[in-house]
C-alpha cells in the first residue's frame, strides 16, 4: 500500500513537471494597463518594460529589486531611451531581494498610486511563481494583472529548480510563508 501511495506521488510530481515545463505562459498582447512592473534579475526584462511604456502602454513604470547604487540616468544609458522618459515615469523599488520581497513592494507601490491594472514582467519561467506571489499579496484589492513573460529558453536544471521553488511557495502561503 505504501507502495502505491509513494509510486502515485512520484508520478503525479511528474506530471506536474511536465506540465509546468511545456506550458510556459506566452507574452501578453499590446492591451494598454495603469501600470508596468517589472522584476529585476533576467535578460530583456527591463529592456521590455521600457519599450511598452514608452509606447505609451501604461502610465508609470515600477523596477522592482533594483540595487541601491542603480540611478535612473545609467537605465536610460543602458536601455537607450531618453533620460527624461525616466525622469517622469520610472519608479525604482530597493526594498525586495526575492520574488516574495518583490511582491510585498509592488503591491505597496501599485496601492499608493491607486492603480487597478498591472502588466508584470519576469521571465517566462519565474511568471508562476511571481503571479502566485503579487496575486496573493495583492488580495482584495481588485487590482487585475497582466502576465507578460519574457521568452526564454531554460535548461532543465532551471526548469527543476523553479518547479520546486513554486510548489514550496504554494504549500508555505496558506501558513503565511
Amino acid at each position: 500500500m505504501i507502495l502505491r501511495i509513494f509510486s502515485f506521488l512520484v508520478m503525479l510530481w511528474a506530471l506536474g513537471f511536465a506540465l509546468f515545463a511545456l506550458t510556459l505562459p506566452r507574452p501578453a498582447d499590446g492591451r494598454q494597463t495603469d501600470a508596468i512592473v517589472v522584476l529585476t534579475g533576467g535578460k530583456g526584462r527591463l529592456e521590455r518594460g521600457i519599450a511598452l511604456l514608452a509606447q505609451h502602454k501604461a502610465q508609470r513604470l515600477f523596477v522592482s529589486g533594483t540595487q541601491r547604487t542603480v540611478r535612473k540616468k545609467e537605465l536610460a544609458l543602458r536601455t537607450h531611451m531618453p533620460e527624461a522618459l525616466f525622469d517622469c515615469c520610472v519608479d525604482l523599488g530597493r526594498e525586495s531581494v526575492d520574488t516574495r520581497s518583490n511582491a510585498v513592494e509592488t503591491a505597496k507601490w501599485l496601492r499608493e498610486h491607486h492603480y487597478a491594472s498591472v502588466r508584470l514582467i519576469t521571465t517566462d519561467w519565474h511568471m508562476p511563481r511571481a503571479h502566485a506571489d503579487l496575486a496573493r499579496e495583492l488580495g482584495k484589492d481588485h487590482i487585475s494583472i497582466l502576465p507578460d513573460p519574457v521568452r526564454s529558453e531554460p535548461g532543465f536544471a532551471t526548469l527543476f529548480t523553479e518547479y520546486h521553488k513554486y510548489i514550496l511557495r504554494r504549500l508555505a502561503a496558506p501558513f503565511g510563508y
